[in-house]
């Protein structure tokens, strides 16, 4: 069983009760939006894995000078092989119309078993058809719709679970 902590939106400032579940989880996954590598090296989870893609802010204007090549190294989509299926992440900002996201994230990756994004920073767990798609809502204090929120994936071969979790505003 691997336990991934999910999350996105961050804009160079990661909750620091999302960092702490993070440590707890053995692998994690930044679904774009980054800011800086220190919200990078702030999500450390205890196995030491971390995927993370850019989003529509991840670009050099954004990001400190110092940062360019941790920015640089950030694709656009991340494919994370777990017991029991592939898991795309993609920021999502070029999947248009946003109306029909979850409809063409299902269509552009048919061999997933889940579809991480980003960028409207809402927390979405679409279990409705397959592949799910999943949308951690932001990790850091942008626009968190209610607080600061990740989703924790329990992932065996047999079976998926997946939970969310929001923090009050600080």
């Amino acid at each position: 069983m691997i336990r991934l902590a999910i999350l996105a939106d961050t804009h160079g400032i990661l909750d620091p009760r999302i960092a702490e579940l993070v440590r707890r989880c053995d692998w994690a996954v930044h679904g774009g939006d980054v800011g800086n590598a220190a919200v990078l090296d702030a999500m450390q989870p205890a196995a030491g894995r971390v995927w993370a893609v850019a989003g529509n802010n991840d670009v050099a204007a954004k990001w400190p000078a110092t940062d360019a090549d941790r920015l640089a190294g950030l694709p656009e989509v991340a494919e994370v092989e777990l017991p029991g299926g592939l898991l795309i992440v993609d920021h999502g900002h070029r999947v248009l119309p946003a109306k029909d996201r979850h409809r063409l994230l299902r269509r552009r990756y048919p061999r997933a078993r889940a579809v991480v994004y980003g960028h409207s920073h809402r927390l979405c767990i679409d279990r409705d058809e397959s592949p799910w798609v999943l949308n951690p809502g932001a990790a850091g204090r942008a626009r968190t719709h209610g607080g600061p929120s990740c989703l924790l994936l329990q992932a065996r071969a047999g079976q998926w679970q997946v939970e969310s979790r929001r923090f009050p505003l600080p």
